[in-house]
């Protein structure tokens, strides 16, 4: 399916041309229709952001449009008429649409409208979208599955012992997972020295370099700034907290 930003949706092919042209001349990427079921065909075969729809669409109405597009589409809905009731006003915007704009208008505002309406909703969905995959992920943590989120951007993947980042995938080495995963079982609490020379190493005489070490490369695989950890925290002369979002 091909993508456009707006589609145009106006019985009169003079100014839905236009105004596709127009759009296009600035890298909106737009096409028009002039009826009801040219407009119904196009959204089934392509993808669309926006809709500027005309009340006027011959024997149809573009209410009914916007009430059948409301059915299986979410987008924002802009009306463009040169009716200017406050009847058709009011129909327009309880049957869901998110704007009316009145007939004449000037191309280079109306653009100006559309893209300022269509980065609301991209973020929007964005923000949506990635909070949907955070409970999702958080869900999965607390079910004793695989995932578990340690910032934002760093998960743990338990069943592979591997991180990722976003699409990419980290390895880690056996004692940095079995170091990494002992500080997220005991995130917010201070973990001595002592006890992860004992409880990861199972060894007291480990060196202090070597946890020192694998602390430093556990850094540089989730911190942002591993000279200014925010995960892994140094508590001097003691040992080390993780601090996450449980």
């Amino acid at each position: 399916m091909e993508g456009y930003k707006v589609l145009i949706i106006d019985d009169d092919e003079v100014i839905a041309q236009s105004t596709a042209e127009y759009f296009n001349m600035f890298d909106v990427k737009s096409a028009y229709v002039t009826g009801y079921e040219e407009a119904v065909s196009f959204l089934e075969k392509n993808l669309v952001s926006l809709l500027l729809l005309d009340i006027n669409l011959g024997q149809r109405s573009g209410f009914d449009l916007c009430k059948r597009v409301r059915e299986n589409y979410d987008m924002p809905i802009l009306f463009i008429s040169a009716r200017s009731s406050d009847d058709d006003v009011l129909i327009a915007l309880n049957i869901g649409g998110d704007d009316y704009i009145q007939k004449p208008f000037t191309l280079s505002i109306l653009l100006a409208k559309v893209k300022a309406i269509l980065e609301r909703y991209e973020k929007a969905k964005e923000a949506l979208l990635q909070a949907e995959a955070a409970k999702e992920v958080k869900a999965a943590s607390s079910d004793g599955k695989a995932m578990i989120e340690l910032t934002e951007n760093i998960i743990l993947d338990t069943a592979k012992h591997k991180l990722r980042k976003g699409t990419e995938e980290i390895s880690l080495k056996a004692m940095e997972y079995k170091l990494l995963k002992y500080l997220y079982d005991h995130a917010g609490r201070v973990v001595t020295k002592d006890e992860l020379f004992k409880e990861v190493w199972d060894d007291e005489f480990i060196g202090e370099g070597t946890l020192a070490v694998h602390i430093r490369h556990l850094r540089e695989k989730t911190e942002e700034d591993p000279k200014v950890p925010r995960l892994i925290k140094t508590i001097w002369g003691v040992g080390y907290i993780l601090e996450c979002d449980l």
